[in-house]
């Protein structure tokens, strides 16, 4: 799990940020003292067609902003479960190519925007300006791209923004205060808080740190939680399932049940 930060002054500054799908997402669930709802998947796992359904399903919902994961052959900050999902993934032949025409007929047919979460190879491959654009033309609003650090992003933050594409930046338990407050300034969307040190994946409980860092990102930002991210929950659920249409049943079921909670807190 992750925790994210967004901000209603923020996203209400002029016309130009009303425009910005992430943000404008994140302002009318904080504005309505709302907690959102990010779920996480993996593109390909156990197929694109289920991918395409389980879309759907995130965004019947309940889902806020959905996080779509782009298989990657070397996933350094996952863990074991998405790890698997992408292997699963690659090994049945997904590919860019293959999941941005799957999201060119879907994502007209939803109604919450949805970031593309890839490491930074795939997208040096292709050209981060080409990228972007393809992303773009997809209907794609946003992107995190997990394993480049502040320093490098310029080029990545240049080339989102002539795209309108929203680049979400990450902070850690281990971040320092001060490049928290860059990374803050510079995060478009929102800011993932990753709530616990080392790759993810599900645990037991939350580690007593995540107050701390609450409360430091807090004085920070200037603002407070806006929602939580939940994938490798969401991931198995699809992956493991006996088919895939156990694997939706059960995600319906499961987002249901996290968004009542988060409308009950």
């Amino acid at each position: 799990m992750a925790i994210i930060f967004g901000t209603c002054e923020k996203a209400n500054l002029d016309d130009e940020t009303q425009n910005r799908v992430l943000t404008g997402s994140q302002t009318q669930t904080t504005c309505r003292s709302l907690v959102a709802l990010i779920p996480y998947i993996t593109a390909g796992d156990p197929n694109l067609p289920t991918t395409a359904e389980a879309l759907k399903v995130l965004d019947s919902y309940g889902s806020n902003i959905i996080e779509l994961g782009l298989p990657y052959s070397d996933p350094l900050a996952d863990g074991p479960v998405i790890r698997a999902a992408a292997t699963r993934s690659l090994a049945r032949g997904t590919n860019f190519d293959a999941v941005i025409s799957m999201l060119r007929e879907v994502l007209p047919q939803l109604s919450c925007p949805v970031s593309l979460f890839s490491y930074y190879n795939p997208i040096l491959k292709r050209g981060i300006g080409k990228f972007m654009t393809i992303i773009k033309d997809a209907g794609v609003q946003g992107l995190m791209v997990p394993d480049v650090p502040l320093e490098e992003t310029e080029i990545l933050r240049m080339e989102s923004s002539k795209n309108n594409i929203e680049l979400v930046l990450l902070t850690t338990p281990t971040t320092p205060t001060d490049h928290m407050k860059s990374i803050v300034s510079a995060s478009e969307g929102f800011v993932y808080l990753v709530s616990s040190v080392g790759v993810t994946g599900t645990r037991t409980n939350v580690s007593a740190r995540v107050q701390t860092l609450l409360q430091d990102i807090k004085q920070v930002a200037e603002w407070g939680v806006d929602g939580v991210i939940v994938g490798s929950a969401m991931v198995k659920l699809l992956g493991e399932a006996k088919s895939p249409e156990e694997g939706l049943k059960e995600l319906e079921t499961f987002t249901k049940s996290l968004k009542a909670a988060l409308i009950s807190e």
